[in-house]
């Protein structure tokens, strides 16, 4: 009979993973406020100024874009590699490339789907922003505020 053992996770595993899971946290807290900057201003833009809905779309994603680089460089991201203009750049090309595929996952919606009433708008909005915030979260940790030792050895 043979005895099974039990071998405890590498701590250095635990570290890194709960390290992750603490940016993942800072993350969605700024990308939670995101989200609700880019609803409100969808919101009035289509259905209190009545706009149109890819403008609307686009314009909101744009100001909550603004309002998040502010949220990752001095809140989710502060300990990560000093403000750039390379790091400016990419984040305003990632961010722009997230904001084409939250059009299009919202143009998929409203347009393909037929979700063109208030409520029906609002899920299709907020389902783009999540599908789009995959994306984003992964080239902004990989290539936009790296930690110091990354963006020395570039």
């Amino acid at each position: 009979m043979t005895a099974t053992t039990y071998a405890p996770p590498r701590p250095a595993l635990v570290v890194r993973l709960r390290r992750l899971s603490y940016e993942l946290v800072k993350f969605c807290v700024v990308g939670g406020s995101g989200v609700l900057v880019n609803l409100l201003v969808f919101n009035l833009l289509l259905h209190g100024l009545g706009s149109g809905p890819m403008a609307a779309t686009v314009l909101a994603s744009c100001v909550a874009m603004g309002t998040n680089y502010l949220g990752f460089r001095f809140f989710a991201y502060r300990d990560r590699a000093a403000r750039t203009r390379r790091q400016i750049l990419l984040f305003f090309v990632f961010s722009g490339l997230g904001v084409l595929m939250e059009s299009v996952l919202f143009s998929a919606g409203y347009h393909g789907a037929g979700m063109t009433g208030p409520l029906a708008s609002n899920a299709a909005k907020a389902l783009s922003i999540l599908l789009a915030s995959g994306f984003r979260f992964l080239v902004y940790r990989t290539w936009v505020f790296q930690h110091q030792h990354h963006a020395r050895h570039r």
